[in-house]
């Protein structure tokens, strides 16, 4: 277990609202928290870091009644908790919002804040004493909101607005706020922004949970950071360092990455005199990423490294044409495309292969062979069948050339392993025989022989002239095999670098703090 750091003094009110006290979680084969303990103050905002599985959903759900902790203890004003449901934690005072808006919109603003706990007069609601109530609580927010409007008809900021109204209704001394920021423009956080500074005032404990580290720096005035479950440390914001916060998020320290073993030089993409394969002007969508301008060269591999949440993931969706762009323009060879749909990306040859292969990738009923074939038929049509001696030869050839194990085409494949789940998925898009090939977080989670294979089809791919876009959360990963990288910062692109003399340090400064890209121009 990682030792953390001794935690900084507390602030003028010593004792904490909440305490976890060394508390472990597990499911069948995972350890969610191993011995964590965290704490929060009244009238401070907390910020709970961490990358993907750090265990911060986890430690929420713990303190709010969802989950039950194996061991260890939670106080709660200074006496042990047992919260069997967020019933229970609401009554307590815990409230949370979460950044999915989980109120009716097809009740009234007052109905959704006094919702359960409706005044009554002679046994029916008092609308009049509920109209009341609701503009007291959202004066005291400082809302100017039409108590009587559908809820429905507002943005997602008001909505979440009404949802923070809501939890002050019911009292609560804990706030805590799940990305609440995910879909917002700036004036809308500088809003959510100012009301979270009123409720501090006020003595509110608010957790703020963000992977936007400029937003974090703004309005926390202490951190947590989890790593795989366990604590690594808490901390005054101002003490840490945007770097070292990355650093203990990612787990590497600046200068520990040993030599590379593979630099990707022979191959170096298209001339950089011709025609790249694609190219983006300005190319974004609102509430998403910020408009981004790439370039991807046939036969390039480009890296994208950022946090969870950086944006790296919703540019990839805007060139696999899953989300739609509303600003901007994208060229494939020269020509401007529209892509607003995968069906359209695979008919220019552009293949995404999404982070979550379990939803949004395999078909873990259907056989190896059926996986495998499954964007050709698409693309072919249902109503053009791919011949089953053809169907066999495919699944056969990408089978014995991935090392997909079993090498039984007939193998369901909600059985295989995680790694060979990958190189089916894989399979299906090498089928198609893409020219872009969009590779988001291909090797999360598969062992490290598995790992090693992608990484080599990855080259190999390379070399003989396709492009790929590769997206992963290990940056030695992305260094490993990327001839550019692009990096990403709070859904923003904040440089793009040829990988000539890119290190690990160079690379968590940028994450960091994009103006490092100054610095590492004047330095190359």
């Amino acid at each position: 277990m990682t030792e953390p750091s001794r935690p900084p003094a507390p602030p003028a009110h010593p004792e904490p609202i909440v305490e976890v006290q060394r508390i472990s979680i597990s499911f069948p084969g995972i350890k969610a928290l191993d011995e964590v303990s965290f704490r929060m103050f009244a009238g401070e905002v907390h910020s709970l870091m961490g990358e993907n599985g750090a265990g911060k959903s986890t430690l929420i759900k713990a303190l709010t009644g969802v989950y039950q902790a194996d061991s260890g203890t939670i106080l709660f004003a200074g006496t042990p908790v047992s919260f069997h449901g967020t019933a229970q934690a609401q009554d307590a005072g815990i409230s949370t919002v979460y950044q999915e808006v989980n109120l009716l919109p097809n009740l009234t603003v007052a109905e959704n804040i006094m919702l359960g706990r409706e005044p009554r007069r002679w046994g029916a609601i008092d609308k009049r004493a509920m109209r009341a109530r609701s503009r007291e609580v959202l004066a005291r927010l400082g809302l100017d909101i039409d108590p009587d409007s559908m809820l429905g008809t507002h943005s997602l900021a008001i909505q979440q607005l009404v949802s923070i109204a809501r939890a002050i209704h019911i009292d609560a001394k804990v706030l805590i706020l799940d990305e609440p920021t995910s879909s917002l423009d700036n004036d809308e956080v500088a809003e959510l922004f100012r009301i979270i500074r009123s409720l501090k005032e006020s003595g509110v404990a608010i957790l703020f949970v963000s992977h936007f580290l400029d937003q974090v720096y703004e309005i926390a005035d202490r951190l947590t950071v989890l790593r795989n479950g366990t604590l690594i440390g808490e901390y005054l914001t101002p003490d840490l360092l945007r770097i070292e916060l990355v650093q203990k998020m990612i787990g590497k320290e600046v200068g520990t990455l040993e030599e590379l073993e593979q630099r990707v030089r022979e191959n170096e993409g298209a001339d950089a005199g011709g025609t790249p394969f694609l190219r983006t002007r300005e190319l974004g969508r609102k509430g998403s990423v910020a408009p981004v301008d790439l370039t991807i060269a046939e036969g390039e591999v480009v890296g994208f490294a950022g946090l969870l949440g950086s944006g790296r993931t919703e540019v990839a969706r805007l060139l696999g044409g899953i989300d739609r762009s509303d600003a901007g323009r994208l060229e494939l060879r020269g020509d401007p495309v529209r892509l607003r749909t995968p069906r359209q990306a695979l008919a220019h040859r552009i293949a995404f292969s999404s982070e979550n292969r379990r939803t949004e990738g395999i078909v873990d009923e259907l056989s190896v062979r059926d996986n495998i074939i499954l964007a050709l038929q698409a693309d072919r049509g249902w109503f053009r069948p791919i011949p089953r001696k053809r169907a066999e030869e495919l699944a056969q050839s990408y089978i014995e050339a991935l090392h997909i194990r079993p090498a039984n085409p007939d193998a369901i494949v909600r059985n295989l392993s995680g790694g060979n789940q990958q190189k089916v998925l894989l399979a299906r898009w090498l089928a198609v025989a893409p020219r872009l090939l969009i590779l988001d977080e291909p090797t999360r989670g598969i062992d490290i022989g598995a790992k090693a294979e992608i990484q080599k089809l990855v080259i190999s791919l390379a070399e003989n002239g396709m492009s790929v876009v590769f997206i992963s959360g290990e940056l030695e990963e992305v260094l490993r095999l990327s001839h550019r990288i692009v990096v990403m910062r709070d859904r923003r692109m904040i440089a793009d670098l040829d990988n000539d003399a890119l290190t690990i340090d160079s690379l968590l400064a940028l994450i960091a703090d994009g103006d490092a890209e100054e610095d590492l121009e004047e330095t190359a």
